[in-house]
């Protein structure tokens, strides 16, 4: 499905931080919403929430710290350059600093996917996961 979707982009040397997180914003939401999907079976007000809990800013900014000793030096490179894009405007009910976090996450899953990287965006996906389950085991 990826690779079909994908074919035609052009270099993501292109696109900035920004577009980058805007496309793996939409990468990393079907990804969780197909886990949570494959992986709990609840009603959809609740897989809902679950879903929400994993992409919600601050759940990113919290999985990207975790990340970052799996992550490329190219990788690294780009979340930063995602964090510190500039940002017009956040959400009012979060944290600044955790949403440009997130947005470097995003830019990471934005990226990968557009190279049609996809065995390194689903091992990462695969990171986030366990880092979730991890922190959900500790509360």
């Amino acid at each position: 499905m990826f690779n079909k979707i994908s074919d035609k982009v052009n270099s993501t040397n292109m696109y900035s931080p920004a577009q980058l997180a805007y496309a793996g914003d939409a990468v990393y939401e079907l990804l969780v919403r197909s886990y949570v999907l494959k992986n709990h079976d609840l009603s959809v007000n609740k897989m809902h929430r679950l879903t929400v809990r994993f992409v919600k800013a601050k759940a990113q900014a919290y999985i990207i710290s975790k990340l970052k000793d799996e992550l490329t030096d190219e990788e690294k490179k780009l979340v930063k350059r995602g964090r510190n894009a500039k940002v017009t405007s956040s959400p009012k009910n979060v944290d600044f600093m955790d949403y440009r976090y997130a947005t470097g996450f995003e830019a990471l899953f934005g990226y990968l996917f557009l190279n049609k990287d996809i065995d390194r965006l689903m091992f990462i996906f695969e990171k986030v996961i366990e880092i979730i389950v991890e922190k959900d085991d500790s509360n």
